[in-house]
Order: C-alpha cells, then sequence, then structure tokens
C-alpha cells in the first residue's frame, strides 16, 4: 500500500478498553470535536461481558444509565470483626462491561467521522508530522494518538517502582438457597486464610441468590486458577450455599505501581488508562480514576492547539506519594494488607475513607485518614523513600 492510499485521522485511539471508550464518548458530548476524524482499533470486538466495574458517587454520573445495581451499605471485615458501612452521602455502584460497551458503541455509531475497526495494532511509530499506526490489515496515520495498549514487560522489567497485582477470579452464582443480602455488598473480607499475602473476598449481591464473588489479592504473583475457585467454592460454603449454579465467570489481573507511565507520553502520544497510569495505585480500582482523567483529557485537547504537547497533559499530585509507600510496604511484607485495611475499616468515616481514595481531601482531612493506619511501616517506608 502507497502513502497515498493510506488513511489519515486527526485522532486514534489504539486499544478501546474504559479510557479509550470514556474519552471518546465525553468528546461527542461537549460538541466541540464534530469537525475531527477519529479512529478506534482493537482487536476485541467488545461483544462479550469480560468485567465488571465497580466505583462509588455522591451525585448522578454520565453513565446512570447501565449502572446495574446501586448499594447504600458494605461488610468491612477479617477474622476478628466484622462492620456494617453506612455508605452515605456515597453510593457503591456496579456496572457490567458489556453494557458499558453497547451503550458508547451505539453512540459512536452516530457519527459518521468515528470509526471503530476491530483490527490488532502490530505497530505505532510517531514521526515529526503525525503518527503512523500499523495493523495487521492495514496502515493508518494521524495528528494525535491515544494508547491504551498496557506493555507489561516494559514496567515488570524495571526495579525502580514496585509492580504488584490486583488480581482475582470471580463467579457468578444463583444459589439454591438465600444466603445473600440484596441490600449490602462485602466491600472486603478479609476471613480468609491469607497464607502471607493480601487475600479477601468481594460480593456483589443482585438478590437473596444471586451474586458475583470474586476472590481477590494485591500481590506480585498470580495463581494457579483451581486456587481461586477453591476460595471462592470454600467460601460459598461457610455462607450456607452448598447447592449453586456457576452463570458466568470473569478473571483479570490488574497492575497495581507507581510507575511514571507519564513519562512515555511524546509529543503525539499519549498512553492512557492501564498504560498511562490511570488505575488507582494503591487499590487497582479503574473506574472513577479514567472518568476523572477522561474528563480531564477532554478539557485539555479544547484547550489545546495546533502545537498541543501531549508530555504536558500529566500532573503528578501528593496521593502519588500515599500510594508508593503502600505499595512499598505490601511489596515487601505482603502479609500486612488485612492490617492495614482493617486499621482504615474498623474505625474510620467510610465517606472519608471514599473522599481520600477519590483524592478529593484536604490536607487535614488525609491525615485523618492516614493517623488510623499502622504508624511503624509507613514510617518505615518513608525513611526509606528519603534516605
Amino acid at each position: 500500500m502507497n502513502s497515498s492510499q493510506i488513511q489519515h485521522f486527526d485522532y486514534i485511539f489504539t486499544g478501546t478498553g474504559l479510557s479509550a471508550l470514556m474519552t471518546i464518548y465525553k468528546m461527542i458530548q461537549s460538541g466541540k470535536f464534530t469537525d475531527k476524524s477519529v479512529l478506534l482499533l482493537d482487536e476485541n470486538a467488545k461483544k462479550t461481558n469480560d468485567r465488571t466495574w465497580c466505583f462509588w458517587s455522591e451525585n448522578q454520573t454520565l453513565w446512570d444509565s447501565v449502572i446495574s445495581k446501586k448499594w447504600d451499605s458494605a461488610l468491612f471485615a477479617n477474622e476478628d470483626f466484622r462492620r456494617n458501612l453506612d455508605l452515605k452521602p456515597y453510593q457503591y455502584n456496579q456496572i457490567r462491561g458489556l453494557d458499558f460497551y453497547n451503550f458508547v458503541l451505539d453512540e459512536i455509531s452516530k457519527h459518521s467521522k468515528i470509526t471503530f475497526l476491530n483490527e490488532k495494532v502490530t505497530d505505532i511509530n510517531e514521526l515529526e508530522t503525525h503518527v503512523f499506526v500499523g495493523t495487521e490489515e492495514n496502515r493508518y496515520t494521524c495528528d494525535y494518538l491515544f494508547n491504551s495498549i498496557y506493555s507489561k514487560n516494559f514496567v515488570e522489567n524495571q526495579t525502580e517502582y514496585p509492580v504488584l497485582q490486583q488480581h482475582f477470579v470471580g463467579w457468578f452464582v444463583k444459589t439454591e438457597k438465600d444466603v445473600f443480602n440484596p441490600e449490602q455488598a462485602t466491600f472486603m473480607d478479609f476471613s480468609v486464610e491469607q497464607k502471607e499475602n493480601t487475600r479477601f473476598m468481594y460480593v456483589l449481591p443482585a438478590s437473596k441468590t444471586e451474586a458475583l464473588v470474586e476472590y481477590t489479592l494485591f500481590s506480585e504473583k498470580l495463581l494457579a486458577k483451581e486456587e481461586y475457585e477453591n476460595e471462592i467454592q470454600l467460601y460459598l460454603k461457610k455462607l450456607g450455599a452448598e447447592q449453586f449454579e456457576i452463570l458466568e465467570k470473569e478473571q483479570g489481573s490488574i497492575p497495581m505501581t507507581c510507575f511514571p507511565f507519564w513519562k512515555r507520553n511524546t509529543k503525539r502520544v499519549l498512553n492512557i488508562g492501564t498504560a498511562g497510569g490511570w488505575t488507582k495505585a494503591s487499590t487497582g480500582y479503574t473506574f472513577k480514576n479514567s472518568d476523572k482523567k477522561s474528563s480531564a483529557l477532554v478539557d485539555f485537547l479544547q484547550i489545546g492547539s495546533s502545537s498541543t504537547d501531549m508530555k504536558s497533559f500529566h500532573k503528578k499530585n501528593r496521593f502519588w506519594y500515599y500510594d508508593l509507600l503502600l505499595l512499598d510496604i505490601l511489596h515487601r511484607s505482603n502479609e500486612l494488607g488485612s492490617m492495614i485495611f482493617s486499621s482504615l475499616f474498623k474505625k474510620g468515616n467510610p465517606a472519608l475513607i471514599f473522599k481520600f481514595l477519590d483524592e478529593e481531601t484536604n490536607l487535614t482531612e488525609d491525615l485523618k485518614v492516614i493517623w488510623k493506619c499502622p504508624k511503624v511501616p509507613f514510617i518505615k517506608a518513608l525513611f526509606r523513600f528519603l534516605f
């Protein structure tokens, strides 16, 4: 194919996961990009329910129409105590991946200048005046590229910043007996055997007999699939669910790291989503952070001009340092996770903790949350960081 046949776009998204779809949806909603041609490329056609996102919110959101379930209450537990958390003024919200994909892709289909193609990206090459993108089928160019294809080796082959994983296997189950409380999500249940890791159960009940039950770890190494599934079975048995049917399964591994992804941004290429460090490093939560970052990106693009430099998008804040300390502790002493999260939630104000995790607290509120944590591990981590 010669260069005259290569199709040019104003923007190309390589990878169309959460961050890309949020960004393009907000670009459409803004009405400021109607003259721009956009291409979205992904080897996944986004036709399956491959994941579930959860987030907390105080007010209405852009995504309310695809929220499948909301909870005003959550359970936090470990082997020593159980606490029912009143989440008000927040609600905990669940969105099924397929509902989200359909919602955004339906909106995209109404706009002739936006194209979604089911193609695998094989090459990205930035030149002075444009960016070249190759797929297994075609070649394209663009003025600016947003990349959300995560380069695992690049991050995990460095030693300066610890890299943990939030890894999990989840079953959507239907039980014979009523064993779930549909009015309460189980946020973290550390009563499962820790095995020198940070391990907990996470339950999102849809009814008394239906729920997503997920076995989750914050640790470096993934387990054999049977180990996750054995733990889910044990937990269901503990709840009294001897007989159940598995309706769907999901699994995932989300990197938890303070690696400075933004340093890989260039004049014309911006890394977004997991590839851009948009995941909340200390928890692995993706939805709320991506929601904020995508809004900031759409604002940034509107302010920009023909001389926009993608390197100037990212701004580091103090919460990056907080996350760095926690990850350093969990990297060195993974078994401390249950104690750290339990100290936060045992007596802490859930709404303040959520506000802190959303990076919306002021310094005084930061200290109220941090003061609940065990002091010695964090002081040691701070000294390692400083000296």
